[in-house]
């Protein structure tokens, strides 16, 4: 999770604020726990344990689902956060330079995907869940989530770099989880990511989250169904390829031609990944983040 200043933000600080919230993180980082299990081990009763629980939600760090079992249904917890960074301002003459591209979701420019799958604005279902034809409807350009569990969508995007500017990096922001029927926080899936042809790399989605609502999702969209995202940066560089800091391959600028006047940038699930969980792509108006796809691309110039 990558956050800023923004009061948007404040629900994360507040979660962060408190030695109970932070020993209940550390507890989930080494498995699931449901909320009887996490008040004994703090020494607290379930329903002040709730009321962390909730906080922690709030702030995308958690999520939790309900689980039946031999001794009834228990609200089981699960860390789904791996790291927060927060990025202070920055004084101008220490910023970096970039363009900036917005492409929105339902702005593909192909797509081959099997169902699950569908798409949506934030008013309304595009046609039918599970038939793919609709992803061809006039009105996909307007689409803010769509899903899909096998194949992919790809973006195109003009490239305006000029010839005294020199790439240093790219940055392609998003929201994305897997797509499983309805919900479940435990769905594996390898998403592949391909710019201009080439394969930048996997990431593995833990899996498709509801439980709460999104943030921005809309108010008529069902509880039972994808609700949220979580933020992935992919930064592509002289060094390599990297998610939220990890890498995932050697592929560099170099390698992507990323002085070509128009880029494409898929997102697929492959026949032969070995988890097979979808895919499900957030914009504005629905998950945590409120934005599209967001691509950066850094440079350099010499002054003149």
């Amino acid at each position: 999770m990558i956050i800023n200043t923004n009061e948007l933000y404040l629900p994360v600080y507040e979660a962060l604020a408190s030695d109970v919230r932070l020993r209940m993180i550390e507890l989930l980082s080494h498995q699931d726990m449901n909320v009887k299990e996490l008040a004994q081990a703090l020494n607290l009763s379930s329903a002040i344990m709730t009321m962390h629980v909730k906080k922690l939600e709030k702030a995308g760090i958690i999520t939790s689902s309900l689980v039946s079992g031999q001794n009834g249904t228990k609200k089981m917890c699960k860390l789904t956060t791996e790291g927060i960074e927060i990025v202070f301002p920055q004084k101008e003459r220490t910023r970096r330079r970039f363009h900036e591209y917005i492409v929105s979701i339902g702005h593909y420019s192909d797509f081959v995907v099997e169902p699950t799958c569908g798409l949506a604005t934030t008013t309304k279902v595009i046609g039918m869940f599970d038939e793919p034809r609709y992803f061809l409807d006039a009105e996909r350009v307007n689409a803010k989530i769509l899903w899909f569990t096998k194949g992919y969508v790809e973006y195109r995007t003009a490239n305006f770099i000029l010839k005294s500017e020199e790439p240093t990096e790219l940055e392609i922001s998003f929201e994305i989880s897997s797509e499983a029927p309805s919900a479940n926080d435990n769905w594996p899936s390898d998403i592949s990511f391909f710019f201009n042809g080439i394969r930048l790399g996997i990431w593995t989605s833990p899996g498709d989250f509801g439980g709460s609502r999104g943030k921005f999702t809309p108010d008529w969209w069902w509880d039972e169904i994808n609700q949220y995202g979580l933020y992935k940066v992919l930064r592509v560089n002289n060094d390599g390829t990297f998610i939220d800091g990890h890498k995932i391959s050697d592929i560099t600028l170099e390698d992507v031609d990323i002085r070509s006047k128009q880029w494409t940038f898929r997102i697929a699930v492959e026949e032969d990944a070995e988890h097979i969980g979808g895919a499900t792509l957030f914009g504005t108006g629905f998950g945590n983040y409120n934005q599209d796809l967001v691509f950066k691309l850094y440079y350099e110039k010499a002054d003149v």
